[in-house]
Protein backbone atom coordinates (compact mmCIF):
# COMPACT_ATOMS: atom_id res chain seq x y z
CA UNK A 1 0.00 0.00 0.00
CA UNK A 2 1.42 3.37 -1.05
CA UNK A 3 1.80 6.16 1.51
CA UNK A 4 2.49 9.84 1.04
CA UNK A 5 5.83 10.97 2.50
CA UNK A 6 7.84 14.16 2.36
CA UNK A 7 11.26 13.37 0.91
CA UNK A 8 14.35 14.79 2.58
CA UNK A 9 16.20 17.14 0.17
CA UNK A 10 19.04 14.68 -0.50
CA UNK A 11 16.53 12.01 -1.61
CA UNK A 12 14.68 14.44 -3.85
CA UNK A 13 17.98 15.56 -5.41
CA UNK A 14 19.12 11.94 -5.96
CA UNK A 15 15.81 11.04 -7.66
CA UNK A 16 15.93 14.09 -9.93
CA UNK A 17 19.57 13.45 -10.86
CA UNK A 18 18.83 9.79 -11.63
CA UNK A 19 16.03 10.79 -14.00
CA UNK A 20 18.15 13.53 -15.59
CA UNK A 21 21.10 11.21 -16.15
CA UNK A 22 18.79 8.93 -18.12
CA UNK A 23 17.33 11.87 -20.03
CA UNK A 24 13.85 11.45 -18.52
CA UNK A 25 11.54 14.33 -17.73
CA UNK A 26 8.95 12.08 -16.09
CA UNK A 27 10.05 9.01 -14.17
CA UNK A 28 9.44 6.87 -11.14
CA UNK A 29 12.57 6.41 -9.04
CA UNK A 30 12.72 3.54 -6.57
CA UNK A 31 15.11 4.19 -3.69
CA UNK A 32 16.23 2.62 -0.43
CA UNK A 33 17.66 4.28 2.63
CA UNK A 34 21.34 3.34 2.76
CA UNK A 35 23.95 3.91 5.46
CA UNK A 36 25.35 6.81 3.43
CA UNK A 37 22.05 8.23 2.21
CA UNK A 38 19.71 7.44 -0.68
CA UNK A 39 20.41 4.38 -2.81
CA UNK A 40 18.85 4.23 -6.29
CA UNK A 41 17.34 0.82 -7.01
CA UNK A 42 15.75 1.51 -10.40
CA UNK A 43 14.39 4.28 -12.58
CA UNK A 44 11.12 3.65 -14.40
CA UNK A 45 10.48 5.57 -17.59
CA UNK A 46 6.81 4.61 -17.45
CA UNK A 47 5.86 4.56 -13.77
CA UNK A 48 2.55 3.23 -12.51
CA UNK A 49 0.37 6.07 -11.29
CA UNK A 50 -2.39 4.32 -9.36
CA UNK A 51 -0.53 4.15 -6.03
CA UNK A 52 0.84 7.67 -6.35
CA UNK A 53 -2.56 9.13 -7.21
CA UNK A 54 -4.29 7.18 -4.44
CA UNK A 55 -1.87 8.25 -1.72
CA UNK A 56 -1.51 11.90 -2.78
CA UNK A 57 -4.94 12.69 -4.17
CA UNK A 58 -3.24 14.28 -7.18
CA UNK A 59 -4.32 13.46 -10.74
CA UNK A 60 -0.74 12.73 -11.82
CA UNK A 61 -1.67 11.84 -15.40
CA UNK A 62 -3.36 15.24 -15.84
CA UNK A 63 -0.32 16.97 -14.31
CA UNK A 64 2.01 15.15 -16.72
CA UNK A 65 -0.14 16.25 -19.68
CA UNK A 66 -0.13 19.83 -18.38
CA UNK A 67 3.67 19.68 -18.02
CA UNK A 68 4.10 18.37 -21.58
CA UNK A 69 1.81 21.09 -22.97
CA UNK A 70 3.94 23.75 -21.24
CA UNK A 71 7.12 22.22 -22.68
CA UNK A 72 5.91 22.83 -26.24
CA UNK A 73 6.82 26.48 -25.71
CA UNK A 74 10.26 25.49 -24.39
CA UNK A 75 11.52 22.51 -26.38
CA UNK A 76 14.52 20.61 -25.07
CA UNK A 77 17.82 21.79 -26.49
CA UNK A 78 21.20 20.11 -26.31
CA UNK A 79 22.84 22.34 -23.71
CA UNK A 80 26.30 20.92 -24.37
CA UNK A 81 25.98 21.72 -28.07
CA UNK A 82 24.76 25.27 -27.39
CA UNK A 83 27.56 25.98 -24.92
CA UNK A 84 30.24 24.72 -27.31
CA UNK A 85 32.10 27.91 -28.16
CA UNK A 86 35.60 26.55 -28.32
CA UNK A 87 37.24 23.31 -27.33
CA UNK A 88 38.14 22.86 -23.67
CA UNK A 89 35.01 24.57 -22.34
CA UNK A 90 32.77 22.71 -19.92
CA UNK A 91 30.45 22.75 -16.95
CA UNK A 92 31.43 21.90 -13.37
CA UNK A 93 29.60 21.74 -10.07
CA UNK A 94 31.85 23.46 -7.53
CA UNK A 95 31.18 22.70 -3.85
CA UNK A 96 31.68 25.58 -1.41
CA UNK A 97 33.23 24.21 1.76
CA UNK A 98 33.94 25.94 5.08
CA UNK A 99 37.42 27.04 3.92
CA UNK A 100 36.31 28.51 0.61
CA UNK A 101 37.57 32.03 -0.07
CA UNK A 102 34.20 32.88 -1.67
CA UNK A 103 32.05 32.49 1.46
CA UNK A 104 30.39 35.80 2.24
CA UNK A 105 31.31 37.32 -1.12
CA UNK A 106 28.84 38.16 -3.82
CA UNK A 107 28.98 36.45 -7.20
CA UNK A 108 30.37 39.70 -8.60
CA UNK A 109 33.04 40.07 -5.89
CA UNK A 110 34.11 36.42 -6.13
CA UNK A 111 36.37 37.18 -9.09
CA UNK A 112 34.98 34.21 -11.04
CA UNK A 113 33.92 36.37 -13.97
CA UNK A 114 37.48 37.70 -14.25
CA UNK A 115 38.54 34.05 -14.69
CA UNK A 116 35.97 33.79 -17.53
CA UNK A 117 33.80 31.57 -15.34
CA UNK A 118 30.06 32.13 -15.45
CA UNK A 119 27.92 31.01 -12.49
CA UNK A 120 24.81 29.46 -14.05
CA UNK A 121 23.09 28.51 -10.79
CA UNK A 122 23.59 28.04 -7.07
CA UNK A 123 22.27 24.92 -5.36
CA UNK A 124 21.51 25.86 -1.75
CA UNK A 125 20.06 22.90 0.12
CA UNK A 126 16.99 21.84 -1.82
CA UNK A 127 16.67 25.26 -3.53
CA UNK A 128 18.15 26.13 -6.90
CA UNK A 129 18.94 29.77 -7.55
CA UNK A 130 19.06 29.99 -11.34
CA UNK A 131 20.98 32.77 -13.06
CA UNK A 132 22.05 34.33 -9.74
CA UNK A 133 22.32 38.10 -9.64
CA UNK A 134 25.79 39.59 -9.22
CA UNK A 135 24.71 40.73 -5.73
CA UNK A 136 23.83 37.16 -4.60
CA UNK A 137 26.00 36.12 -1.65
CA UNK A 138 27.85 32.79 -1.78
CA UNK A 139 27.40 30.69 1.36
CA UNK A 140 29.03 27.67 2.96
CA UNK A 141 27.41 24.50 1.62
CA UNK A 142 26.42 26.04 -1.72
CA UNK A 143 27.15 24.19 -4.95
CA UNK A 144 27.89 26.49 -7.88
CA UNK A 145 27.12 25.27 -11.38
CA UNK A 146 29.80 27.01 -13.44
CA UNK A 147 30.66 27.29 -17.13
CA UNK A 148 34.17 28.04 -18.33
CA UNK A 149 37.47 26.63 -19.54
CA UNK A 150 38.09 23.08 -18.28
CA UNK A 151 41.54 23.81 -16.77
CA UNK A 152 40.15 26.77 -14.81
CA UNK A 153 37.12 24.76 -13.63
CA UNK A 154 39.38 21.92 -12.45
CA UNK A 155 41.28 24.43 -10.36
CA UNK A 156 38.06 25.61 -8.68
CA UNK A 157 37.09 22.17 -7.36
CA UNK A 158 38.92 21.58 -4.06
CA UNK A 159 41.32 18.62 -4.25
CA UNK A 160 40.06 17.12 -0.99
CA UNK A 161 36.52 17.30 -2.35
CA UNK A 162 37.54 15.56 -5.60
CA UNK A 163 39.06 12.68 -3.68
CA UNK A 164 36.46 12.36 -0.94
CA UNK A 165 33.33 13.04 -2.93
CA UNK A 166 34.11 12.35 -6.58
CA UNK A 167 30.61 11.00 -7.29
CA UNK A 168 29.04 14.37 -6.52
CA UNK A 169 31.32 16.43 -8.75
CA UNK A 170 30.11 16.67 -12.32
CA UNK A 171 32.57 17.89 -14.92
CA UNK A 172 31.10 17.77 -18.42
CA UNK A 173 33.23 18.57 -21.45
CA UNK A 174 31.55 20.43 -24.26
CA UNK A 175 34.22 19.58 -26.80
CA UNK A 176 34.45 16.34 -28.74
Amino acid sequence: MAQRIDLPPEYERAAILAAQILGLRVAGVDMLEGAKGPQIMEVNSSPGLEGIEGSTGVDVAAEIIKYIEEQVLFPEIDLRQRLLLDKNYGIAEVPIGPNSPWIGKTVKDSGLRQLDVLVLSIQRGSNTISNPRPTREIMNGDRLLCYGKIPVLKGLVPKDSRQRDSKKIRLARTST
